[in-house]
């Protein structure tokens, strides 16, 4: 898709570099620690906050390594100053447009246009947000988005699981674990998640559902202690008091330069092999962007690595 024709190269501001890699969480980083401790010449560009998602985590128990865990943004910065050491450059811009060439890819990015062999893609997934208010100001104090990241920092206190799909059901039963009640808040009266995971939410005594309703504020002092909910069919407020409200209404991946270029599935994830690679020669993708990630810190680190090592394969061979 695209030509080279050498035009690339004359629209670069900087020199090519070997792979660019999109997106700065941990399947970005730890590509760009493989890549650059292999001697490729290396360019990770993140529009955010390196560490992508998971600097938002207060403490990170399940990522190898950490016996007494470790906060989110300490890991991203960690994993970033490995991947420096070994020479990796970082950007903090964001890519607008990408166009395919023979050997050559052009990036074009709010800082200007860069020129690659190999690209990465790693630009992560987003989780649906409430929109309601204290959202923003709790998250990472009690509200959360990943279950299985921060469930058992609630032992023995209530929390809440706002959804009523196969993630919300899967993550009040994963909690009922830890927690002393976990409330499960949906906007309707009947469940959209598979039945045999209703059959074990309904048999859990430690779950409790709440239909027909809706967040519409968080409250709290430095954490949270309490959520406000609207029934959505007669408009009455009811107070929740609890420590932790746990969001699973879905998420996106971060695809939208990717629409015209990759295959997406039906979500927009985009599809991949087992080796990272995609259907352009030269272009992978990794991480949460990517269809059937199972959305951890761990596993976005180890396509992160996979990709790295399928694209330093495929530049050695292009080289000969």
């Amino acid at each position: 898709m695209g030509t080279d024709g050498g035009g690339l190269e004359s629209r670069a501001m900087n020199k090519i570099h070997q792979v660019v890699i999109v997106g700065g969480g941990p399947a970005g980083l730890t590509a760009g620690l493989y890549c650059s401790r292999a001697r490729f010449d290396t360019l990770l560009i993140e529009r955010g906050m390196i560490g992508g998602q998971i600097t938002s985590a207060e403490r990170v128990e399940n990522y190898p390594g950490f016996p007494r865990g470790i906060s989110g943004s300490d890991l991203g910065r960690l994993i970033h100053e490995q991947a420096t050491n070994y020479g990796l450059e970082t950007l903090h811009a964001e890519v607008t447009k990408v166009l395919p060439g023979q050997r050559h890819n052009l990036v074009t990015t709010s800082e200007g246009d860069f020129v690659s062999e190999a690209i990465i893609v790693a630009s992560g997934s987003q989780y649906r947000r409430l929109g309601v208010p204290g959202e923003d100001k709790f998250t990472g104090k009690g509200v959360s988005y990943c279950a299985t990241c921060d469930g058992p920092l609630f032992k023995d206190k209530a929390v809440a699981v706002i959804g009523g799909g196969d993630t919300a059901v899967t993550d009040a039963l994963y909690l009922s674990k830890f927690a002393s009640s976990v409330k499960v808040v949906h906007r309707r009266s009947q469940l959209r998640a598979g039945k045999i995971l209703q059959e074990r939410a309904l048999a859990e005594p430690k779950i409790e559902f709440i239909w027909d309703s809706v967040p519409t504020q968080i409250e709290g002092d430095g954490a949270v202690r309490r959520l406000m909910l609207k029934s959505t069919k007669s408009a009455r407020i009811s107070v929740v008091d609890l420590a932790g409200v746990f969001v699973a209404i879905g998420s996106q991946p971060n695809s939208t330069e990717w629409r015209e270029l990759l295959p997406l599935d039906e979500e927009g994830y985009i599809i991949t092999n087992e080796l990272m690679e995609t259907k352009l020669t030269g272009i992978f993708a990794a991480g949460d962007v990517r269809h059937s990630s199972a959305r951890q810190a761990i596993t976005a680190a180890g396509d992160g690595a996979t990709a790295a090592m399928s694209a330093t394969k495929f530049l050695s061979l292009s080289a000969k």
